[in-house]
This record gives C-alpha cells, sequence and structure tokens, in this order.
C-alpha cells in the first residue's frame, strides 16, 4: 500500500485504559462482532488492567497451571484469552489488541504471515523508543534448536513464536491470534517492567527444582524496556511515551491513519454481557 498521508485508509484509534480482566476480553471479542458486522471500521486499542491479572491460552488448563492461592494472595484477576498462547502477568506493561477483517487489502491467508505483518508495528514502536528490535523467523532449523528448550513452559515469555520480536535477542512482546467470523484479532503485551518473582509463584511448576532452574533462565530470554534503558544507562519511560511510540509504529506500519475514537454504546453493551455470561463464568474460566 504505497499511499500518501491523504489518502491512507482510516482505523479507529481507542485508549481505553484500565479495566477488569473479564472486560479486557470481552471488549476486543465485542469489537470483532461489531467488525465483522460493517459496524464499526478496524481498530487499534491499547488497554490496562485493574487489578493486576494473569491471563491464560484458550487451550491451557488453568487447574493444572495456575497456582490460585498466591493469585489470591497478591490480589491478582485472572482471565482465560480468546486466543491461544501461555500465561501472560499483566500489569507494568501497555496492552494492544488489533482487530482488522482477513478480507484486508494485502492481509495474508496464513496466521504466521499475518502475525508477522501485524506485528510490524511492534517492531517499530521499539524502534521508536531507541530500541534495536529485530524481528526473528523461527522457521528456520537452527533458531528452532535454539529456542527448543522453553517449549514446555507454560509462561509466554519463555516461549517464542514463529516470528519473534527480539532485542539482543530477548524477547521483548508476547502476542496472540485469533480469527472468527472472517475477522483476525491480534493482541499482547508490551513489557514496561516485569516482576519474575510474581510471575512464577503464580504458575504451577512439576516442582520447587524446576521452578527455580526455569526462574533463573527467564531473564537470559525476556527482558523489559526500561531494564534496556536502564543497561543502557537512559532514562526510563513511562506509559504515554510508549503508547505515543507504538501508535506511530502501527500507523506506519499498516500505511493508515489512526483516528481517536471510542467504543461504541452497541460495543459497549455486548462487552458487559460477554463480561458477564463468559469471561466471568466458572465453566469457560476453567473448560477442559
Amino acid at each position: 500500500m504505497n499511499m500518501t498521508n491523504t489518502q491512507r485508509i482510516q482505523w479507529r484509534y481507542v485508549q481505553s485504559g484500565s479495566m477488569d480482566p473479564a472486560m479486557n476480553m470481552a471488549v476486543d471479542e465485542a469489537i470483532m462482532t461489531a467488525h465483522s458486522e460493517g459496524k464499526v471500521p478496524p481498530t487499534l486499542r491499547f488497554y490496562a488492567w485493574e487489578p493486576a491479572s494473569l491471563s491464560i491460552g484458550y487451550f491451557q488448563k488453568a487447574e493444572e497451571e495456575v497456582a490460585f492461592e498466591e493469585l489470591r494472595k497478591r490480589g491478582f484477576g485472572f482471565v482465560r484469552r480468546p486466543t491461544g498462547g501461555r500465561a501472560v502477568l499483566h500489569d507494568q506493561e501497555l496492552t494492544y489488541s488489533l482487530i482488522v477483517s482477513e478480507d484486508y487489502p494485502n492481509m495474508p491467508k496464513g496466521v504466521t504471515e499475518a502475525y508477522r505483518v501485524l506485528s510490524e508495528g511492534l517492531l517499530l514502536g521499539f524502534r521508536a523508543l531507541g530500541l534495536q528490535a529485530e524481528m526473528v523467523n523461527l522457521a528456520s532449523e537452527s533458531e528452532k534448536a535454539k529456542y527448543a528448550a522453553a517449549a514446555g513452559s507454560a509462561v509466554c515469555f519463555d516461549s517464542p513464536s514463529w516470528y519473534e520480536l527480539v532485542v539482543e535477542g530477548k524477547k521483548v512482546a508476547g502476542s496472540a491470534q485469533t480469527r472468527q467470523k472472517g475477522v483476525v484479532l491480534q493482541h499482547g503485551s508490551i513489557l514496561l517492567d516485569l516482576d519474575i518473582d510474581a510471575l512464577f509463584d503464580v504458575l504451577r511448576f512439576p516442582s520447587e527444582r524446576v521452578k527455580e532452574r526455569m526462574k533463573r533462565s527467564f531473564p537470559d530470554k525476556a527482558v523489559a524496556i526500561n531494564e534496556l534503558l536502564r543497561a543502557a544507562s537512559r532514562q526510563e519511560v513511562k506509559l504515554p511515551e510508549v503508547e505515543s511510540a507504538f501508535r506511530q509504529g502501527f500507523a506506519e506500519a499498516m500505511q493508515v491513519e489512526l483516528v481517536p475514537g471510542v467504543i461504541t454504546e452497541e460495543e459497549q453493551q455486548l462487552a458487559a454481557q460477554l463480561a458477564k455470561e463468559k469471561y466471568s463464568s466458572e465453566a469457560y474460566l476453567f473448560r477442559r
């Protein structure tokens, strides 16, 4: 899409602030539904979590993988995402979601290639913050072997996807994708800071020894933005600066104009219903 700024397709840009975990997932799904019905344009949403929350992938087994006693002790929320992938602790981060039709111009049909296209905005966002991010293609045997040791982990940032965003060889963003009703939803975490102790304490492991071993190796595999900046003797960043960098990154990558907007009344009503009936229900949270 080689368009000038005046010709760029307009997407909606929503900053929805902090919500509880059920509502965050419900809003993403409500936007998907509204977009599939042609009621809203493609949407980029930035959001945060109140309280800090653990989300698990759609196919994970909650009772086997989550230490609920520790989760309650820390006052963290809990939700199951509609997307796959592994556990993510949403705390000191910017969370994004991208909702766009599968038949959008130049959108690859394959999940892996679509992930690469949609993640280009993340790459440019990190670079706008002065970080030398790269997108690593793990399709090669040598790259797969390098990361194979992380394959059994329940932790999202411990386990790279086919295309992974890395800085200095460490994962800097965790994303997941689903497709429903002809629409792609990709959402993910952009870490400003990371509490490794909290993350490992709210997850179950086969043994204390395994937990400690994985925890020790984790800083070699994943890193947060401010940790990278501190290591480079640079000033830490706050959320508004990060939002600005990634808004710029996504607009440039998708060659679109991001027009500030809000969640519509209809989307809000559907989200409230989904939050109550689906994302807060034990049947969904503890599905097998």
